[in-house]
């Protein structure tokens, strides 16, 4: 399920990223979408390819990934994000969700830390 207001624009500096023409009240699911999931083995290799920028650590212990479909790996990152994400190892599901109210025209983001306001850096910070 992805709302239909929702489309995808590019951002002019981080690639595409998520957007909405409607204005959209806050605690809202505006997306829910299937994963495929991967052991194991299958990450260390996805890790090697242009795919590891697009894929979520997945299960309890973090110890497979995911990639998800819709449009969920392509909300871009931002630690003062307007959307949270939440994984249902059960169903092999990604929940998309606002944390707060969202205007036409703005952009959509989640925090890549998992936690909404969580400000450790994330992995493309900190490499080099």
């Amino acid at each position: 399920m992805i709302k239909n207001c929702l489309y995808i624009k590019n951002t002019g500096g981080k690639g595409r990223g998520v957007f909405t023409t409607e204005k959209i009240r806050k605690e809202t699911v505006i997306e829910e979408a299937p994963v495929i999931v991967m052991n194991h083995n299958d990450k260390v290799l996805v890790d090697r390819t242009l795919l590891h920028d697009y894929i979520f650590d997945w299960g309890n212990d973090k110890d497979k990934c995911c990639v998800a479909l819709g449009f969920v790996s392509i909300y871009n990152h931002s630690y003062s994000s307007n959307c949270e994400y939440f994984m249902d190892f059960e169903e092999d599901t990604i929940q998309i969700k606002t944390v707060r109210e969202i205007q036409p025209g703005e952009e959509l983001t989640i925090n890549y830390n998992g936690d909404w306001n969580d400000k450790k850096k994330v992995w493309f910070e900190t490499i080099g």
